[in-house]
This record gives structure tokens, C-alpha cells and sequence, in this order.
């Protein structure tokens, strides 16, 4: 990094001293973009970065709630809403134990490229809770959400911020969320939330999204270097909704998945994962990969030690973190080369350490980075905001479609960014100047705000 770069960095982390996931993030940015400083030498003048690496707003707030058996429970929420450079905030709330706020930052930090480089209207955001809706009763998370949104609400809007859902937060979570915010402001508007079912105003292929959105991205950065998917084996960690789609649109395009996982441990099913059963274990019976071992006795189950995932370990020509952050350490990624792995597709946000990343792409292995792969979800929520402010809903094909047109583009963007500034296949800097470009560039137009 140049001096400008480095001394932006230092004055992040001394502000940010606890927050590493939020540093990480920032670090991952920063090690790409002076390329295009070299170029536009009013962007330090300016100080573009400073301003972009500062959050617009923070709003942290308690969440009280009752559970089952009585007992007052306190977590605490968080909403971050980065930049409204090119739209309203957009981003999702996550509900998980390890919710704090320099993962909500991170994470905020982060859709602020996504949402660029979708080219659609929309700035970033991320919240969430350290509440854990594993194991809670639909009333308990029922009350959760209530008392969560009783403070949200005045925060977010339609033309505001409009969150969506993250990890632990699906259709029955989004639904309690609306349903209160909907009782508080005595409105129907339709576009405050997205990942809505589609009874009341959600999007045909929303769920679906990130994972389809990863593939099809996959698949135009393999097809550049002479490559498919046809025939190959995948792993994919996770066992959510992002790892569950792709690896439904991998099977669809000739791939075959071996090998998924959970927080406890993961699968490997030499004959290909069968999908219809993780679908029933998780989506309808929230249990454990491990049950797959009840109808796949053949299988092979792997518990997870601490902080490390055994998937890894499997051989695969392409991994696609699908799970968390940091979910390919440098362990982890001298494992996945050893084994010859191609490719790897971030479905996850920030799921592959720095370190990680540099090692992949010193062994010559194809990287996807999260910021344009995983990008699926909050476009076709975009899309849903269209349909909502229009009052027209279109079919699924219609809305795969332009999700792949979108993720088809974002893979060009990060290639035209890459080639303008000679740097090869390296789609991470690629992807982290393209959308840097057009935040700058929207800065520069609206003056110091």
C-alpha cells in the first residue's frame, strides 16, 4: 500500500481497535485500490476513503422479550446503515450468537460494494441481534421480532432503509418482523422489508437467489478461462439457504455436489448429495446434517472441531463457502490446493481469511469473490422493491432471468476492472475497484455530506 493507503488503514484500526472483522474487511479493500488512485489522484484530495469507511449511522438498541417459560430476556440489536451514496440503505439483519458490532460493520462495509456492483438503486446496510433463534419455540421468536421491530421501526423505510434476512433469519422470522412493523405504522408498505412470502408481496426465486446468483457467476469466470462446471465435484459448506440453491443450480448445470455441512459437522456422499433430504432436514425439521446418515448410512460424517470445518479435508475440483466469515483459513486453503481444487466461489460474506485468498491465488486456483458471487440475494431483493413500489409480481423465470443478466454483468464489470488495470484474473481487486469507482464517483457529485 501507498502512504495514503496505509495511513487511512492505521487511523481504522486505531478507531476500530476491537472490531477485527470490520479491520479484515477494510484491509481487503484497501490492498486493492491503488490502482485506481494512481489514477485519480483527486480521490486522496477528497478523502474518499476516510469518508467511506465511516459508517453514515450506527444504532444500537436492547431487545427485551419473554420466553416460554416466563423469563425476561435481554439481547441487544444493531443496525448499521453505511452509505445512501446511490440508494436507500439495503442489507440484511442477522440473528446469531456471535452478532457484535464489528461483524455488523463488516458486514455493512461490505454490501456497500455488493449493492454497487448490482447497478441497481440501492446504498448498504446490516443489522441484526445476538439472539439465537435455534432451538426457540415460533412464539419465542415470534416475541423476539415484535419487540425487535418495535425499535427498528423507526429507523427504516421503504425510501429509507429496507432490511432484509441474513443467517437465522428466514421466511418465518421476516414475516413476524413485517407483520409488527405493519401493526405499529398502520401502512401497508409493501417495500420495507424484502424476503416477504410471496402471499404477502415477496418475490418468486428470492430464496432461491444468492446460491443461483453464485453459480451463474461461476460459471461465466470459468467459461473465461476455458473451463465448465459439466462433470465437476463440488463442496459446499453450509447447509443454509445459500449453500442449499447452489448446490441445486451446480446439479442443474452438470456438476455433482459431494460434500455439504453444518456447525456440527459435515457430509460426504461419494454418489452426490441428495439435496431433496437436506432440503427436508433443514428447511422443514431445522435438524442437523448429521440425520443424513438415517436414509445415506454409506455416508461419511465428520464432527467439526473448534473453530475449524472438516469439509475442507474433502477432495473436489471447486469449493464454495456458503457458510460464514473466515470459514477458509490458510490452513484450510493449503489443504484445498494439495487436493487440486480449480476454483473457489465465495457464497458466504468475507467466508476465505486475506491470507487465504493470497495463497489461492498464488496457486494459480480461481477465486469468486463474495462481494460480486454472492450479490443474487440483494439484487433480486432490489427486484422485489420493484415489484412491491409497481404493484406487479413476475414469474420465476422471469426473475432468474434477470438475476442472471445481473450477475452475468457483475462478472464483466469485475474482468473490465481487472483488465484495465493489468491484473489478471485477480477478481477480488477487480471487483473491489469496480464498485469503489462508482461510489467514489457518486461522492465526488454530492459533495462533502
Amino acid at each position: 500500500m501507498n502512504n495514503y493507503l496505509n495511513n487511512v488503514l492505521t487511523n481504522v484500526k486505531a478507531k476500530n481497535i476491537n472490531e477485527p472483522e470490520f479491520i479484515q474487511a477494510v484491509n481487503e479493500v484497501l490492498s486493492s485500490v491503488e490502482p485506481i488512485l494512481d489514477v485519480h489522484k483527486d480521490y486522496e484530495d477528497l478523502s474518499i476513503l476516510e469518508r467511506m469507511v465511516e459508517p453514515e449511522r450506527i444504532i444500537m438498541f436492547r431487545v427485551p422479550w419473554v420466553d416460554d417459560n416466563g423469563k425476561i430476556i435481554v439481547n441487544r440489536g444493531y443496525r448499521v446503515q453505511f452509505s445512501s451514496l446511490i440508494g436507500p440503505y439495503k442489507g440484511g439483519l442477522r440473528f446469531h450468537p456471535s452478532v457484535n458490532l464489528s461483524i455488523i460493520k463488516f458486514l455493512g462495509f461490505e454490501q456497500i460494494f455488493k449493492n454497487a456492483l448490482t447497478g441497481l438503486p440501492i446504498g448498504g446496510a446490516k443489522g441484526g441481534s445476538d439472539f439465537d433463534p435455534k432451538g426457540k419455540s415460533d412464539a419465542e421468536v415470534m416475541r423476539f421480532c415484535q419487540s425487535f421491530m418495535t425499535e427498528l421501526y423507526r429507523h427504516i423505510g421503504q425510501d429509507v432503509d429496507v432490511p432484509a434476512g441474513d443467517i437465522g433469519v428466514g421466511g418465518r422470522e421476516i414475516g413476524y418482523l413485517f407483520g409488527q412493523y405493519k401493526r405499529i405504522r398502520d401502512a401497508y408498505e409493501g417495500g420495507v422489508l424484502t424476503g416477504k412470502d410471496i402471499c404477502y408481496g415477496g418475490s418468486l426465486a428470492r430464496k432461491e437467489a444468492t446460491g443461483y446468483g453464485l453459480l451463474f457467476y461461476m460459471r461465466e469466470m470459468l467459461a473465461a478461462h476455458g473451463k465448465n462446471l459439466e462433470g465437476k465435484s463440488i463442496i459446499i459448506s453450509g447447509s443454509g439457504n445459500v449453500a442449499i440453491y447452489a448446490a441445486e443450480k451446480a446439479t442443474q448445470m452438470g456438476a455433482k455436489v459431494v460434500a455439504m455441512s453444518d456447525s456440527n459437522g459435515a457430509i460426504f456422499d461419494k454418489n452426490g448429495i441428495d439435496l431433496d433430504l437436506v432440503k427436508q432436514i433443514k428447511e422443514v425439521e431445522r435438524g442437523r446434517i448429521k440425520e443424513y446418515l438415517r436414509v445415506h448410512s454409506d455416508a461419511l460424517y465428520t464432527e467439526s472441531a473448534p473453530d475449524c470445518s472438516p469439509i475442507w479435508g474433502y477432495r473436489a475440483d471447486i469449493a464454495l463457502p456458503c457458510a460464514t466469515q473466515n470459514d477458509i483459513k490458510l490452513e484450510d486453503a493449503k489443504k484445498l490446493v494439495a487436493s487440486g481444487i480449480m476454483a473457489v466461489g465465495e457464497g458466504a460474506n468475507m467466508p476465505c481469511t486475506y491470507d487465504a485468498i493470497e495463497y489461492f491465488q498464488k496457486n494459480g486456483v480461481l477465486v469468486a469473490p463474495a462481494k460480486a458471487a454472492n450479490a443474487g440475494g440483494v439484487a433480486t431483493s432490489a427486484i422485489e422493491m420493484s415489484q412491491n413500489s409497481i404493484r406487479y409480481y413476475y414469474t420465476f423465470e422471469e426473475v432468474e432471468r434477470k438475476l442472471e443478466n445481473i450477475m452475468i454483468n457483475i462478472f464483466n464489470e469485475c474482468k473490465s476492472a481487472a483488465n484495465t488495470y493489468n491484473l489478471g484474473s485477480n477478481y477480488v481487486a477487480g471487483a473491489n475497484i469496480a464498485a469503489f469507482k462508482k461510489l467514489a464517483e457518486a461522492m465526488k457529485m454530492q459533495g462533502v455530506v
